[in-house]
């Protein structure tokens, strides 16, 4: 099934951002999808709450407890691979279906772990949580973008990963109300609960995926590399592919070391401020600028080139980070500006790399939500850093990030002019 739109559809607006061939709406599935989405960003929000709240309850440095993120991004980096033959046999929604499995798994451990007590109880329910995620980025991801017409793919992704930014505002509202507030004798006892619900929760995917139909669509790209019967380029000969996986391993490891000791920031620069408070600012206005970002995104970016706005981004973050080196009210301030410039990177670099891969689309995406592994590098050592000199300090190795995002996305025209030369 492809999802080749008509180029001449009069009705290109709302309903034909999703429409499929022969005018078919894909809107509903659509809907379906971006639930995982909200999914994962509810995950991966509650996560950037663990770093202070084991740093106090198991009293390990900042280094340590920069290997949660260590945990979680590095089974991206070993199941990106696994779970795109996964997509590649089972299609979309069998690859779905092993994710959500994965997840539940994950998070019923919680329950386990929470007894036992121990850093790496806790480390093996993010490390199996994740494992599940990995399978739903690499699928959801890509699957937005064949949901209807091919140059509307960067719209449609940056529109799903709005939802994704809801859930991140969540997590560590919800989190916090019960990681933080667990009673001096036993700090980790309330843990369990945001885990529980995440379970149950999973649980109901599940089952509606399983009944669910979900359309297994091949890219416009795919139909016509077949129709050509020509032989296509190897992805290491694909510039702009091959820098686009080191651009999002550089924006993954900027986002979890921001995300991740955004909390020790404010306590360090905010006096007064509680933890769960911290957590607070976090999830509502970090993560809610993160959305909002990601709303105001959708636009820039079906409005503009999406290359020249991730420049524009990312050079606006590479400001922000070096005034929030200052610390004080105006170093938080522009700390949390970061997370509204941070919005558009993901799903745009995304979009961005595996635009005309053709048959290489899945293996491609794959290869790009391996590179998350950036995420499993950049916090520790950040907590480093911090450990050593300052909070504020440790924001050079985001800026540095940011820099070398802002080089790819200049140079993403020329780089695809490379790809498609004979």
């Amino acid at each position: 099934m492809s999802t080749t739109a008509k180029t001449a559809d009069p009705d290109l607006g709302h309903k034909g951002l999703f429409r499929g061939p022969n005018g078919k709406s894909l809107l509903a599935t659509f809907a379906l999808v971006t639930t995982l989405f909200l999914l994962w960003g509810f995950c991966n929000g509650l996560i950037d709450i663990l770093n202070k709240h084991f740093q106090s309850t198991l009293h390990i440095n900042k280094y340590q407890s920069g290997f949660v993120q260590s945990a979680n991004y590095l089974a991206y980096f070993l199941m990106a691979i696994p779970a795109g033959l996964l997509a590649r046999k089972f299609g979309y929604n069998g690859g779905i279906l092993i994710g959500l499995v994965l997840i539940a798994a994950g998070a019923f451990w919680f329950i386990t772990a929470t007894q036992i007590g121990a850093y790496w109880a806790f480390l093996t329910g993010l490390f199996v949580l994740a494992t599940g995620m990995t399978c739903l980025e690499t699928i959801a991801n890509p699957y937005t973008t064949v949901l209807g017409p091919s140059e509307s793919g960067a719209t449609r992704i940056n529109i799903a990963q709005t939802f994704n930014g809801v859930g991140w505002i969540l997590g560590p509202v919800v989190g916090g109300y019960f990681v933080f507030n667990g009673t001096a004798a036993d700090a980790n006892a309330g843990l369990y609960i945001p885990y529980l619900g995440i379970g149950l929760v999973v649980t109901v995917l599940i089952i509606i995926f399983a009944v669910a139909k979900v359309p297994d669509l091949v890219a416009e790209e795919d139909v016509k590399a077949e129709a050509d019967g020509g032989p296509q380029k190897p992805l290491w000969r694909r510039p702009h592919f091959t820098m686009g996986v080191l651009a999002q391993f550089l924006y993954v490891a900027a986002q979890s070391g921001i995300f991740g000791f955004f909390i020790n920031y404010m306590l360090e620069n905010a006096h007064g401020v509680t933890p769960t408070q911290a957590a607070t600012y976090l999830g509502l206005f970090g993560f809610g600028l993160f959305m909002i970002g990601r709303l105001c995104g959708s636009v820039v970016v079906s409005l503009a080139k999406p290359h020249a706005a991730l420049a524009v981004y990312a050079v606006a973050n590479v400001v922000l980070c070096a005034i929030a080196m200052w610390g004080g009210g105006i170093g938080l301030g522009a700390l949390l500006g970061t997370f509204f410039f941070m919005s558009i990177m993901f799903p745009t670099i995304f979009a961005l790399s595996i635009r005309g891969l053709g048959k290489h689309t899945k293996l491609g995406s794959s290869l790009i939500v391996m590179s998350i592994v950036g995420g499993a590098i950049a916090p520790p050592l950040m907590g480093h850093i911090a450990d050593i000199s300052s909070m504020r300090i440790g924001l050079l190795v985001p800026a540095a990030c940011f820099v070398l995002i802002a080089v790819y996305a200049a140079l993403w025209p020329e780089l695809e002019r490379k790809t498609a030369a004979r």
